[in-house]
């Protein structure tokens, strides 16, 4: 999953929130890289997607009284393969 959570109602600054969801990702173990406009989630759906929506009840714990989300979600069942497979099959190609 790649996840981009934004926090409406808070300012401009909004890494205090984002370090929020982070942490909520830590403590559910799943596999993350952050970049610069979200965070890409490598987990099974179940797990993956309450974390998601644990992100969501930290933030609006914090104080956010708005939150917008984007996801974009890919499967695969023919074969095993990474987030780091994906991103060297790419750079091999290059």
């Amino acid at each position: 999953m790649d996840l981009c959570v934004v926090p409406i109602g808070v300012g401009v600054s909004l890494s205090e929130y984002i370090v929020e969801c982070e942490s909520v990702l830590k403590d559910a173990g799943l596999k993350t890289e952050l970049h610069a406009y979200g965070t890409v989630i490598e987990g099974e759906w179940d797990e993956v997607f309450a974390a998601v929506k644990a992100c969501h009840e930290a933030v609006h714990a914090k104080g956010a009284p708005r939150i917008t989300t984007t996801i974009k979600v890919g499967t695969r069942v023919d074969r095993a393969q990474t987030m780091e497979d994906k991103v060297a099959s790419v750079k091999d190609k290059l």
